[in-house]
């Protein structure tokens, strides 16, 4: 590398997580990018204040120190890594890295050494450990000589790292030299002062934010929060959830209006993701009123503002809330906002309306990749895109519609993300886009059956022709007619009544292909036997016939037997995978469709079940499995305590 050098599988530690990535020394300073896409950490030389390196167990580690009072570890340099990296810092940067000693001997008494925001505790000349004082929420004198420490719950933190260091606490006698007290204060209270002069306790759990929105609607995660803007991070306080979330977590702010409607969405996308439960959420989907002004005064001293803020917050802000929020945000975090680009509609909006693993939602072409929003939030970028299809809507299974049309895009990773019910007005204006992104655009004519998908992309409008579109007719023509049925049409004698469309009232292509032969061919049966005339009834007459009672004269008939009594003390049986499902999205599908009934309800859980994938089914297979070993077991201690029925077992033939 002739302007820097590239290290490959370099940790990035911290209370911010623990991710593998690459990380890249240039002349011009620092940089680090995780694999895999996500958050891209770049420091500039001018902004280091310290470089170290230490040894730590099976590896070596760099430690860096920005102005703004950031720290960062990179772990994970081999020893022949290190010589090279110091070398090209001295001859390239002028920065000569100093070397620290880790203290692996276990003593837990020694010496603090603050410097700026960093905390040390050194045992000897030898580092123990260290950490950012910006991360310290509360502290307080526990007693006259223990000094308690309590960090920031960092919410995205717990995305990745079971563990997280919550408290600490430092025991300081009053013999000690370091911090010698007096009659009025100890030891440790000296301590505790020296650390409140730079911890982040200001803007901690206790104290007050910058700046607050009340009743904000966050679609993801879903609730009503009252979002507080801290110096240092921001807090989503809910009736039910509270997140806290550092701002050196956030990688970008989209503001993305909807267009023809009263409602703006703003997206903060995080590395990590903040944790619900087992659900992770990589992207917080907040929805503002348009059209709503408010006024707000940042909580900022004049000298805070002109130090660390300058140009990038103000005193006071007003306008529309969905701007002032963002540019407080942006101003705090340092986050970049990306707007819509040159993308527009066929109404000129931003977006398409179309949907996703059976959610409706916009789709947002940007200039660097798609967003699909509100639920699931998929961001997906240019350079992770192998290719993109146009397809004939309803190609994977469910109806075709003339009206739509189907958006594949597929991933390097092999992913694929499938946008089905796109109108089909809306086709030129995004295959242009797309096209003149150079994103690969598939030819559809390759076992993609051509003619349905020309018939969905026809455009009777007098418009000026497509070239894409025109080779697709080509191919179309080109292509042998086949008036065989879709086997990909025909349904299963298992799938009878099951839904699989979403597209509404159109009816299935499987009842008109498959299912018209058997019903035409029926009716013409039924049309060909000549009309028959019944005879006349009467008591005794001629024609009058009386119903044999079934089960007493009628030959090969059989008496009916008893219904048996199911015994209420037997186990319930299991519930199949489905029905959990059901149990738990049932209720939002109402609170998302209160039109529908409850026989479309149920249309709409069995759509949404054959839409999911195998790994997306399995939290509901396992609860499944688990109620099943449930009653197997109750079954077995059923039959152990039930009675035994003698004359039952003596009609069978043995006597």
């Amino acid at each position: 590398m002739t302007d820097g050098h590239h290290f490959n599988n370099i940790l990035l530690g911290g209370r911010a997580g623990t991710n593998l990535g690459q990380f890249k020394v240039h002349s011009g300073g620092l940089a680090w990018k995780r694999q895999g896409g996500g958050k891209t950490i770049e420091i500039d030389k001018a902004d280091l204040t310290s470089v170290t390196w230490m040894k730590v167990p099976r590896a070596y580690q760099l430690g860096v120190r920005v102005k703004d009072g950031l720290s960062y570890t990179f772990i994970g340099f081999r020893e022949q890594d290190v010589s090279s990296l110091i070398n090209f810092m001295q001859k390239n940067m002028g920065i000569s890295p100093d070397e620290k000693q880790l203290s692996v001997g276990g003593h837990n008494w020694g010496m603090i050494d603050i410097d700026g925001s960093m905390l040390t505790f050194m045992v000897g000349s030898k580092q123990a450990f260290e950490f950012s004082l910006a991360d310290v929420s509360q502290t307080q004198l526990q007693g006259k000589t223990d000094v308690l420490l309590e960090f920031h719950v960092d919410d995205t933190t717990g995305a990745n790292e079971k563990d997280s260091l919550m408290d600490m606490s430092f025991h300081v006698p009053t013999s000690n030299t370091q911090f010698p007290g007096n009659e009025n204060r100890t030891s440790a209270q000296i301590l505790l002062e020296a650390i409140l002069e730079r911890a982040d306790t200001s803007s901690g759990s206790s104290g007050e934010a910058v700046v607050t929105f009340e009743g904000i609607a966050i679609l993801t995660p879903r609730g009503r929060y009252a979002v507080d803007l801290h110096l240092s991070f921001l807090r989503l306080q809910g009736q039910a959830n509270d997140f806290k979330i550092q701002y050196s977590s956030i990688v970008r702010l989209f503001l993305l209006p909807k267009s023809n409607n009263p409602h703006t969405i703003v997206v903060v996308t995080l590395d990590p993701p903040i944790r619900k439960g087992q659900t992770l959420y990589p992207h917080i989907v907040i929805q503002f009123e348009t059209e709503t002004v408010v006024q707000k005064n940042m909580k900022l001293s004049r000298e805070l503002l002109d130090e660390k803020y300058k140009d990038r917050l103000e005193e006071s802000y007003q306008g529309l809330v969905h701007e002032v929020f963002v540019k407080v945000l942006r101003g705090l975090s340092g986050a970049k906002v990306t707007r819509p680009g040159s993308f527009r509609s066929y109404k000129n909006g931003y977006a398409v309306k179309s949907s996703l693993k059976a959610e409706d939602g916009l789709l947002y072409p940007l200039e660097k990749g798609f967003f699909f929003l509100p639920k699931p939030p998929t961001l997906i970028l240019h350079e992770e895109i192998e290719f993109v299809e146009f397809q004939r809507h309803g190609a994977g299974g469910a109806s075709m519609s003339s009206q739509y049309f189907d958006l594949l895009v597929k991933l390097t990773n092999d992913q694929e993300h499938l946008f089905r019910n796109i109108q089909r007005s809306e086709y030129h204006n995004l295959f242009n886009f797309i096209n003149g992104k150079g994103l690969k655009v598939m030819n559809l004519g390759d076992g993609q059956g051509t003619s349905g998908v020309t018939d969905v992309l026809r455009d009777t409008d007098d418009v000026a022709p497509d070239p894409h579109l025109e080779r697709i007719k080509n191919q179309a023509v080109s292509s042998e007619a086949s008036d065989e049925e879709d086997e990909d049409f025909v349904l299963h004698k298992d799938d009878g009544g099951s839904p699989t469309d979403d597209s509404g009232g159109e009816e299935s292509d499987a009842s008109e292909s498959g299912g018209e032969k058997e019903k035409s061919s029926k009716k013409e049966a039924r049309s060909s036997k000549p009309p028959v005339k019944r005879k006349p009834k009467g008591k005794d007459g001629e024609g009058s016939e009386k119903r044999k009672p079934k089960g007493k004269d009628g030959e090969g008939s059989e008496k009916r037997k008893p219904k048996k009594k199911k015994d209420p003390n037997a186990p319930k049986r299991p519930m199949m995978p489905f029905m959990y499902f059901s149990m738990a999205e049932r209720a939002g599908v109402k609170d998302s469709n209160p039109d529908l009934a409850p026989t479309d309800v149920a249309k709409k859980l069995g759509e949404m079940w054959q839409k999911m994938s195998t790994e997306d089914k399995q939290p509901y297979i396992l609860q499944s499995q688990a109620d099943k070993k449930r009653y197997e077991k109750e079954s077995a201690a059923y039959r152990a305590a039930a009675p035994v029925d003698v004359d039952a077992g003596s009609g069978n033939g043995s006597d």
